[in-house]
């Protein structure tokens, strides 16, 4: 039996949800036998488009069989999937929803399909933690991704859609890394108008950007940065090493598990390429909220109750 070639496209490797999609794939290619090549396109859609061309155009003995990758920018290359699948190439969507691959199924007998977290749901759970840690309301500052990604709007739509009416958002926009987020946060804190503003909590839509949004209001000379530390920072993500240890040692209050799903990726291609397997036209994937939104309840709970003692001293 021939031995698989896969390709692996990520957008970046700064972030630490990438670096687990990478991680995840390599052990799936050891345990099915599979080759594998990993690139990434540090966050340049059209970098990334040229990059998997070239393994598209080569020589047709070096293709690989299937190309799985997560887009940088707000496209899901259309016309590069038709070249694959023209190609004999498999091709694969990760977290994002491309709206072509219906109609490229139809044409071609390659695996084409999307896998991806559902993204609205994470947004939905953010919003649930939100209401949950601030049960009497407040101000979040909300750090989105960029304006292209659909997983970014679809996670701003779920949030809000759960949190309550007396949570008011105001939002900003990094690229998925703590050091763009970092940025974001630091021009902000540098306008007047931030001295002013009061802040209940930070919320991310990735763990790495709520780390960088921290180390920003740690290194702030405002007089409110006492305060802010002690506020929620929460992000998406909840990777072992990274969302979840932090959440652990309380560099973040509360994160989103999100699986990476390169792995799944590859295991639905073999089983597809070696047996005939069918394969459905888009997976999505539970995310899970990390503590459960039970316990970040009471913990809401508690903080409003030592907040009414407190001012019930003073």
């Amino acid at each position: 039996m021939k031995k698989l070639n896969f390709l692996v496209s990520l957008t970046n490797h700064d972030n630490d949800y990438q670096q687990e999609q990478a991680a995840a794939a390599e052990k799936t290619a050891r345990r099915l036998g599979v080759d594998l090549k990993i690139i990434d396109a540090n966050n340049d859609a059209v970098t990334q488009s040229q990059q998997i061309l070239q393994f598209i155009q080569g020589a047709a003995t070096a293709r690989p069989d299937a190309i799985i990758f997560e887009p940088a920018g707000g496209t899901a290359f259309p016309q590069v999937a038709r070249a694959a699948a023209v190609a004999g190439i498999g091709w694969v969507v990760l977290n994002h929803d491309a709206d072509y691959v219906k109609q490229l199924r139809l044409g071609h007998n390659t695996p084409i399909f999307c896998i991806s977290s559902n993204h609205e749901e994470i947004g939905a759970i953010q919003g649930k933690q939100f209401a949950a840690l601030l049960p009497k309301g407040g101000s979040i500052l909300y750090i989105e991704g960029p304006a292209n990604s659909s997983a970014a709007k679809e996670r701003t739509t779920g949030m809000k859609r759960t949190k309550p009416a007396n949570l008011l958002v105001k939002s900003m926009r990094a690229n998925w890394t703590e050091e763009s987020a970092y940025r974001a946060v630091s021009s902000w804190l540098r306008l007047a108008t931030s001295h002013e503003t009061r802040l209940d909590l930070v919320g991310a839509q990735d763990d790495s950007m709520a780390a960088g949004a921290r180390k920003a209001f740690s290194e702030t000379t405002d007089e409110n940065k006492q305060r802010w530390l002690k506020i929620p920072f929460t992000g998406c993500d909840g990777m072992p090493k990274t969302g979840q240890a932090w959440v652990r040692t309380g560099l973040l209050t509360a994160t989103i598990y999100i699986r990476p799903n390169t792995d799944l990726a590859m295991e639905m291609l073999v089983e597809a390429i070696r047996t005939g397997a069918p394969l459905p036209e888009r997976k999505l994937t539970t995310p899970e909220s990390i503590p459960s939104i039970e316990e970040l309840v009471r913990r809401g709970e508690q903080a409003a109750s030592a907040s009414l003692r407190q001012s019930a001293k003073a």
